[in-house]
C-alpha cells in the first residue's frame, strides 16, 4: 500500500510495509524540485535514516530495476537520434 500527498514544496509518498510479519518500518519518499529524499525509521538505532539523490539519480534506478546485470549510461531522450 502507498500513500501520495501534495505538499507547498513536495510530493510525498509513503510505502507501508503490508503482509505478512516481520514488516518493515514505512518508506517516505520526499520528491522536491531540487532532489529526491528517502527516509525508513531504524528501530535498531532509534533514527531515521536519510538518503538523498539527485533526480537523473533516480531514473537510473527506475531504469536499472528492468534491466539485466552490466554497465549502462541512459541518453535523455530529446538528444537521442539528433546528430551534430
Amino acid at each position: 500500500m502507498f500513500t501520495i500527498e501534495h505538499e507547498f514544496d513536495s510530493t510525498i509518498v509513503t510505502l507501508v510495509d503490508e503482509g505478512e510479519a516481520p514488516l518493515l518500518e514505512d518508506v517516505v519518499i520526499n520528491a522536491f524540485s531540487e532532489c529526491i529524499t528517502v527516509e525508513q525509521f531504524d528501530p535498531r538505532t532509534d533514527r531515521v535514516e536519510k538518503i538523498t539523490l539527485s533526480h537523473g539519480q533516480l531514473r537510473d534506478l527506475a531504469a536499472a530495476l528492468d534491466l539485466p546485470e552490466g554497465v549502462y549510461r541512459l541518453v535523455p531522450e530529446d538528444t537521442a537520434g539528433t546528430k551534430g
